[in-house]
Formats: C-alpha cells, sequence, structure tokens
C-alpha cells in the first residue's frame, strides 16, 4: 500500500467501538476515503484497562480502514476522554517588545498563560486561545501585526493524567503507529457537528458515548468549559441486562433495536422479544417497561448535564441551546427527553464539512472521529504555513535576533 503525505488520519478510541476514519486533504477541502470500526473491549469509561484487548480492537479498526482507503496508515490523531480529564480558565500578560505584536509575543503570552501549577501526575493536553486584549482592547481573535506595549492572553486549559495519554500513545505504538497529537474528544466533535454561527452565539456540546458523556461550552467562538461526566450509554444497556434479566450482549441489541428514551412515545400493545440467561427460551415483554428503564437512566445524564452548565454560570448566553452527538443520541425519544430535562433548544448533531464518503459517515456515533481528521486538516495547515514562512537563512537570521534582545 502506498504512503500519500495529504492523508490525515482520525482514531477514536472509545468505551463501546475503535473508529479509524481517513480523510485526504483536497484544494476543495476534506474528502473521507476510508473508515473502520471494531468493538472496543480494553476500556471502561474511557481509559484503558487492558492494553492487549485495545491493541487488538486498534489493529482490527486501522486494518479495515487501510484496506477501504488503499493506503498505509503510520501517523494518527487520537482523541482523550474519561474521568481524570479538567479544563480551566487562565490568563497571560506580557509586553510587547517593538511596539508591534509578532509570533514570538503571542508564543511568550500563552507560555505566560499557561504558567499555572498542575500536579506531577497531570499535563497539560490543550491552551486554546478565548480571546486577546491589546492595551486594553479585547475580543481580538487574531492579534499578530497590531500596534501597542501590553498583551493578554485568555485561555481554557484542558488536562489529563499523564498515564492515561501514555496508555494511549502506548497502544498505538505497539500497532506501529505514531500519535502526531492527542486531542479532547469534545473538542474533535465540535469541528464536525458544530457551525459558526452556534460558536459565536453561545452552544454546549453533549457527546453521550459509552462509558462517559462530554460537554463543552462555546461562547464568542471559542471554547469556555470542558467536563466529562463518568456516565454513558453502557450504563443503560447495563440497567437494561439487570431489569430485563438478559445478558450484557444481547441487552445491547434490544437497546439499539427497540430503546426508547421518552416513555410516552411507546404504544401500550407493542412487544418485544428479549433472549434469558443460561439457554432459558426467549420471552415475550412489552416494549413499554424497556422504555421505563432507559427513562430514568438518560433522565439522570441530563441532569448532571444542566447542573454542570448552571455550575458554570453560562447558561443564560447558549442562544443557539445544546447540540447532542454520540452513539447514545441517536436513541428515539433523546432529543425530546433532553428538551424537557435542560429547558433549552435542541438539536442532533451530525458530522458536516466533509466529502467523500458522506453517507457512510453521516452518523452522530461518527462525529468524534471524523472531528479528528478536521482538526488535524486545520492544524496541519498551520504548522505547514508556519514552515513555509520565509527562507532558511532569514529564519535562522530571525532567531539570532530574538536570542541577543533575550539575552541584552
Amino acid at each position: 500500500m502506498a504512503k500519500r503525505d495529504n492523508i490525515l488520519v482520525g482514531l477514536d478510541i472509545g468505551t463501546t467501538k475503535i473508529c479509524c476514519i481517513v480523510g485526504e486533504a483536497t484544494e476543495t477541502g476534506l474528502d473521507v476515503i476510508g473508515i473502520g470500526t471494531a468493538p472496543s473491549r480494553g476500556l471502561k469509561k474511557g481509559v484503558v484497562i487492558n492494553i492487549e484487548s485495545t491493541v487488538a480492537s486498534i489493529k482490527r479498526a486501522v486494518e479495515e480502514a487501510e484496506l477501504m482507503a488503499g493506503v498505509e496508515i503510520t501517523e494518527i490523531y487520537a482523541g482523550i476522554s474519561g474521568g481524570h480529564i479538567k479544563g480551566f480558565n487562565s490568563h497571560g500578560i506580557v509586553a510587547v517588545k517593538d511596539g508591534e505584536v509578532s509570533e514570538s509575543d503571542i508564543s511568550r503570552v500563552i507560555d505566560a498563560a499557561k504558567a499555572v501549577a498542575i500536579p506531577l501526575d497531570r499535563e497539560i493536553i490543550h491552551v486554546l486561545p478565548q480571546e486577546y486584549v491589546v492595551d486594553e482592547q479585547d475580543g481580538i481573535k487574531e492579534p499578530l501585526g497590531m500596534s501597542g506595549v501590553r498583551l493578554e492572553a485568555k485561555v481554557h486549559i484542558v488536562s489529563g493524567a499523564v498515564t492515561s495519554a501514555q496508555n494511549i500513545i502506548k497502544c498505538c505504538n505497539r500497532t506501529g503507529l505514531t500519535v502526531t497529537d492527542i486531542v479532547l474528544q469534545q473538542l474533535a466533535s465540535s469541528y464536525a457537528v458544530l457551525n459558526e454561527d452556534e460558536k459565536d452565539l453561545g452552544v454546549a456540546l453533549v457527546d453521550i458515548g459509552g462509558g462517559t458523556t462530554d460537554l463543552a461550552i462555546w461562547c464568542s467562538g471559542a471554547i469556555v468549559h470542558t467536563s466529562v461526566l463518568s456516565l454513558g450509554g453502557n450504563h443503560v444497556t447495563n440497567d437494561i441486562a439487570v431489569g430485563l434479566r438478559t445478558p450484557s450482549d444481547d441487552a445491547e441489541k434490544i437497546k439499539t433495536k427497540w430503546g426508547v428514551a421518552h416513555a410516552s412515545m411507546v404504544r401500550p400493545d407493542e412487544q418485544i422479544e428479549v433472549a434469558s440467561v443460561g439457554g432459558r427460551k426467549a420471552r415475550h415483554l412489552s416494549r413499554q417497561i424497556l422504555a421505563e428503564i432507559i427513562e430514568p437512566r438518560m433522565e439522570e445524564i441530563f441532569n448532571l448535564v444542566k447542573r454542570e452548565i448552571q455550575k458554570t454560570g453560562y447558561e443564560d448566553l447558549l442562544a443557539s441551546g445544546v447540540v447532542i452527538t454520540g452513539g447514545a443520541a441517536l436513541m428515539p425519544g433523546t432529543l425530546e427527553l433532553a428538551e424537557d430535562a435542560l429547558g433549552l433548544q435542541v438539536r442532533l448533531g451530525a458530522p458536516q464539512g466533509v466529502g467523500g464518503l458522506v453517507d457512510v459517515v453521516n452518523s452522530a456515533m461518527y462525529a468524534t472521529a471524523v472531528g479528528l481528521v478536521l482538526f488535524a486538516a486545520k492544524n496541519s495547515d498551520v504548522r505547514a504555513l508556519r514552515a513555509q514562512n520565509g527562507n532558511v537563512y532569514s529564519k535562522v537570521r530571525t532567531r539570532m535576533r530574538e536570542w541577543f534582545t533575550d539575552i541584552f
């Protein structure tokens, strides 16, 4: 299989499934050319608990994506989630050196903003600029080249457990993959399902995965809050398994085929077939019973999301309401239940902004994987632009001038 320079790969390492999406950067945008999925066996609540099982699942998903795309995958952008993820806002101030904001000034003010004390067992995953302030003029998104004497940066910092990130990298390395970057899953999903108007007006993204529910709040075009709740679709499956006394695999199938999040949407006469444990004969039960098991757990998830939004103080700024994505969001009645619980307008978020195999990836369950590829496309463009900026001689000369300015 051939290697291509314009290939970008996103690997969503989830609790329920591992999803690998291959994107090709073209002149018109980004085309999805390959997709591979495999059941996830080695994760719990977004965190790796079994290296061997996770490696096997990653290998299966990547091989499937390689086969479909006809390319060899060597580098990937991996998603990260889990209860260990913490997000907080920070602020940095520096003096502008030559009366005009340069790249080095922006780098210094970002460094100043992220110079916060974090425990040794944690590391910073993202520093996401919200806005810059030049001489008390706020609301600036791109300060480069502006005149001023003082530069401030307001940023959102995402940190996670060092070991969790290391285990994800280790699993990928064991399959022969190099991890280019680790990306917060709800940030990736935001790239795929939110449009610019929603981010500007204020929106909450709720990504309901298998083991966790990820929340990201956007205001004025920037992330202002991120958090991870340790509840997800797997908890609904467990409730069904216990409530209907059926094996977990059958409970997952029942949830996918017959599950309804709002009990009022089910007709009383509807029946479902439920497999029994230990080889006993299958039973027929009312679908209403299934809905009454699912609804309280989904309601609990949305009540926790509402409490988290209220805690941040941004509840009144969400003019665009809530966008729900992730595999569990596909269950009928989820949007109606979310609107009742959250008291905000809600829509389902499916991936947008890509070409190619659009009909295959046009589902909320692929939001994170598609978002990882879109994140890769945006950030690799920035890197390439900086790499091309000027010839080698001028870059060395500029770097030496900066050194002498810093020393003397």
